[in-house]
C-alpha cells in the first residue's frame, strides 16, 4: 500500500513536471516570437533616410509665388501626421462640411445609427438573459418553462433580425450623404474660375486632384462614418453591461478592464503612431501610379509612333515598384502591428475579464453567495462572465478604433491638403517648383517680379497690353514688357518660332496665368473666345459640340434655333455631318468619331454661335483645306469677329491687318501688314 501511495505521489509529481516544462517552452516561445515581432517593428518603424543632392546645378528651391510671401519658410515644411491636437482641428472642420446643421438629414442618419446601436446593445443583453434562463430550464428538466422561452426567442427573431440590419442601413446611407456632401463642396472650389486649370499648371503641391476628388473623399467618408459606429457601439457596451456587472458581482470587474482600457489605449496609439504617415504616402503613390496610366492613355498615338512601348513600360513598372515596394512594408507593418494589438486588445483583455469575474465565485466569504443554490452561482456566473467577455471584446474594438483614428489622420491630411490649395489658387496664391538658373540677370528678373502684381481691367472693343512683362510659371521670361494696342474690326497674326511666347501670350490674355507686372485691358471673358489646334468634343449630343459650354436651355434663352446651328454647319462646309450621325440628339464619342478637319470646323461653329468680341485662333486650321479657311475667315470679318490668328500659312496675309512677331529672345515686333513679305520663322 505504501509503494502503491508513493508512486501515486510520484506520477503526480511527474505530470506537474510535464506541464510546468511544456509551460515554459510555451512561454519561451512566445517571448521570443514577441521579440522577433518588436525587432521588426522598430526596424519598420525607422524613416529612411534621406540623402543629399550630388549636384548644385540641380537643386531645386520651393517658391511661393504669392501677394504676401511672408511665412513662406513656415508653410513650406510638411506637417507630420498623426492623432493630435491639429488632426482634430482638422477633422472638427471637415465634419462642418460634412454636417451643416442640425436639422439636415445627416443629422437624422446618425440618430439612426446611434438608436440602432442602443437597440443591439439591449437586444444582445436580452439574448444573453434569455439563454440562460433556457440553459437553466433544460437543467431543471422543466419543459414547460424551455418551451416558454424558447418560444419568446423564435418570436423576437425578426425584431432582432431588424434590429441588426437597421445600423448597415443607416451606416451606408451616411456614408453616402457625407461623400456627397464634401464632394460638392471641394467640386464647388475646384471647378470656380480656372481653379481645375492652375492646379495642374501653375501650382505642384498637389499631382493627382483626380485621385483625392474620387477615391481620396470616399475612403475619408467611409472612414469617418464607420469610425463613428465603431466608436459609440464600445462605449455603450461597455456603460451597459458594467452596470449589470456591478449590480451582480461588484464593480471591481469593470473598473479594472476600464483602466486596462486607458493603459493598452495609450500604449497603443504610441505604436500605432507611423500608421497615418504610411496611409498618406501610400494615397499619394496610388494617385502616382494611377497618374502614369492615363497620361499613356492620353497620348497613346504618340507614344505608337514613337514606339515608345518599352520607355513607357519602364515608367509604369518604375511607378508600380515604388507603390508596391509600400504596400509590402505596410502590410509588414500592420502584421506586426496587429500581433501586439491581438495581444493586448484581445487576448489579454480577455483574461483580465475572466481573472476578474472568478474573484467573488471564489471568495468563500462572499455575501451574495454563503447560502447560495449551485444553480444561482451558475446562473450568476455564465451571464457575468459573458457580460465581461463584451465588455473585454467592446474594449478590444474600442482600442482597434485607435487604429482606424490613426489611419483616418491620414486620409484626413491628404483632404485638408487638397483643401488648402484650392482655397490658396482661388485666392491667385500658388507654389511650385522651380529650377534655379545660375545666371545673375535671370535670378535679378525673377526676383523683381510677383505674380499678381499687374493689373487686369475690363473694357470693351479693345486689347491692351501697357508694359505686360511675358512670364512662364516656371519664372521664364519670354519678354520684358510688351506694349500695344488692338482695337475691335483689326485682324492681328501672330508669328514666330516655337518656344517664342505665342501661346503663353494667349495664356495671360485669357487670364490663365498671372500678371507679373503693367496694365492688361480686355473685354470681359465671355467675350473672348479661345480655339485650340485640338479642339475639344465634349459629352453629349451634336448640337452640344456646337453650343459648347452652353446647354440647351442656354440656347433658347438666346433664342437660337437649330435652324441657325445648320446656318453654322454651313458656314465650315460640314452640313452632311447631320444626316450622317443621325441629327442633332445624336450621342457618340465625339473625340473619335470625327476627324481632324471636322473636329477644327466644329471648332469654328463653335465659335460662329458664341459671336464674340475677339477671338484666338491657335492653329485652329491647320487640317483644313484652304478654300474652306477662306470662306470661315471672311465670315468671321462679315459678324464683326476680331481675330488673334498663330499660324504659318502666308495665305493668311490676306485677312489681317497687324502682325505681332516674338523672336523668343525677349522682343517683339507689331506693325501694319505691308506688301512686304513676312518671314515666319
Amino acid at each position: 500500500m505504501a509503494a502503491h501511495s508513493k508512486l501515486w505521489e510520484v506520477t503526480k509529481a511527474s505530470a506537474l513536471y510535464r506541464h510546468i516544462l511544456s509551460s515554459k517552452v510555451t512561454v519561451f516561445v512566445s517571448i521570443g516570437a514577441i521579440a522577433v515581432c518588436y525587432n521588426g517593428f522598430r526596424k519598420l518603424n525607422c524613416k529612411p533616410s534621406t540623402s543629399r543632392p550630388s549636384s548644385t546645378e540641380d537643386k531645386t528651391e520651393v517658391i511661393e509665388q504669392q501677394h504676401t510671401v511672408a511665412n513662406a519658410a513656415k508653410t513650406s515644411k510638411e506637417r507630420s501626421i498623426g492623432v493630435d491636437g491639429e488632426f482634430l482641428k482638422k477633422l472638427f472642420g471637415l465634419a462642418k462640411i460634412l454636417v451643416p446643421g442640425w436639422l439636415t438629414p445627416e443629422t437624422g442618419y446618425m440618430l439612426l445609427v446611434a438608436a440602432s446601436v442602443i437597440a443591439s446593445t439591449y437586444s444582445e443583453l436580452w439574448v444573453i438573459e434569455n439563454t440562460t434562463h433556457i440553459q437553466s430550464r433544460i437543467l431543471e428538466r422543466d419543459n414547460i418553462g424551455y418551451l416558454k422561452y424558447l418560444l419568446t426567442y423564435v418570436s423576437a427573431m425578426p425584431l432582432l433580425a431588424l434590429i441588426d440590419q437597421l445600423g448597415g442601413f443607416g451606416l451606408e446611407e451616411l456614408k453616402l450623404r457625407f461623400r456627397s456632401r464634401l464632394t460638392n463642396f471641394l467640386y464647388a472650389s475646384y471647378l470656380q474660375g480656372y481653379t481645375y486649370y492652375q492646379m495642374s499648371n501653375l501650382d505642384n503641391r498637389i499631382s493627382n486632384p483626380d485621385q483625392l476628388l474620387t477615391q481620396g473623399t470616399e475612403k475619408f467618408c467611409d472612414n469617418v462614418a464607420e469610425l463613428y459606429s465603431n466608436l459609440s457601439k464600445p462605449i455603450l457596451t461597455i456603460i451597459v453591461y458594467a452596470m449589470k456587472v456591478t449590480s451582480r458581482i461588484g464593480g471591481q470587474a469593470p473598473a479594472s478592464l476600464v483602466a486596462y482600457l486607458l493603459l493598452s489605449g495609450i500604449l497603443l496609439n504610441k505604436m500605432r503612431q507611423p500608421l497615418a504617415r504610411l496611409t498618406a504616402k501610400q494615397q499619394k503613390l496610388e494617385g502616382e501610379f494611377r497618374y502614369v496610366n492615363s497620361r499613356l492613355i492620353t497620348n497613346s498615338e504618340e507614344v505608337a509612333f514613337y514606339k515608345g512601348n518599352s520607355k513607357e513600360r519602364h515608367i509604369i513598372f518604375s511607378a508600380f515598384g515604388s507603390l508596391r515596394d509600400h504596400i509590402r512594408r505596410f502590410i509588414q507593418f500592420k502584421f506586426i502591428e496587429g500581433v501586439f494589438d491581438n495581444i493586448i486588445a484581445k487576448y489579454v483583455a480577455t483574461l483580465v475579464g475572466h481573472w476578474m469575474v472568478s474573484r467573488p465565485f471564489l471568495d468563500l466569504e462572499y455575501p451574495r453567495y454563503l447560502n447560495s443554490s449551485i444553480l444561482l452561482r451558475m446562473e450568476d456566473y455564465y451571464q457575468s462572465g459573458r457580460m465581461l467577455v463584451k465588455m473585454a471584446e467592446s474594449i478590444g474594438l474600442l482600442v482597434s478604433a485607435g487604429r482606424d483614428m490613426t489611419t483616418l489622420a491620414g486620409f484626413t491630411g491628404r483632404i485638408t491638403k487638397l483643401m488648402q490649395v484650392l482655397d490658396d489658387l482661388n485666392r491667385g496664391r500658388y507654389q511650385r517648383t522651380m529650377v534655379k538658373d545660375s545666371s545673375r540677370d535671370s535670378q535679378s528678373k525673377i526676383a523683381n517680379l510677383k505674380p499678381g502684381s499687374g493689373t487686369v481691367r475690363h473694357q470693351d472693343h479693345v486689347i491692351r497690353f501697357d508694359q505686360v512683362p511675358l512670364v512662364t510659371p516656371n519664372g521664364d521670361v519670354l519678354a520684358d514688357e510688351m506694349t500695344f494696342e488692338v482695337k475691335s474690326g483689326v485682324n492681328v497674326l501672330v508669328c514666330g518660332p516655337n518656344g517664342c511666347g505665342k501661346s503663353s501670350l494667349f495664356r495671360v490674355l485669357g487670364e490663365l496665368w498671372p500678371l507679373y507686372g503693367g496694365t492688361l485691358t480686355k473685354p470681359d471673358k465671355g467675350k473672348l473666345f479661345y480655339v485650340p489646334q485640338r479642339p475639344y468634343m465634349t459629352l453629349g449630343t451634336l448640337r452640344d459640340q456646337v453650343i459648347y459650354p452652353d446647354t440647351k436651355d442656354d440656347m433658347r434663352r438666346k433664342r437660337i434655333s437649330d435652324s441657325q446651328l445648320v446656318t453654322y454647319l454651313n458656314k465650315v462646309q460640314l452640313e452632311n455631318i447631320l444626316e450622317r450621325e443621325g441629327g442633332w440628339d445624336s450621342v457618340q464619342d465625339w473625340m473619335d468619331v470625327l476627324s481632324g478637319g471636322e473636329k477644327q470646323r466644329i471648332a469654328m461653329a463653335r465659335l460662329f454661335y458664341h459671336k464674340p468680341q475677339f477671338a484666338i485662333l491657335d492653329e485652329c486650321t491647320s487640317a483644313v483645306s484652304m478654300d474652306v479657311e477662306g470662306a470661315m475667315y471672311k465670315y468671321c470679318k462679315e459678324t464683326g469677329i476680331s481675330l488673334f490668328t498663330v499660324s504659318h500659312r502666308k495665305s493668311l496675309l490676306t485677312y489681317h491687318e497687324y502682325y505681332l512677331r516674338l523672336n523668343g529672345r525677349g522682343e517683339y515686333d507689331y506693325q501694319p501688314i505691308t506688301d512686304k513679305e513676312i518671314n515666319f520663322e
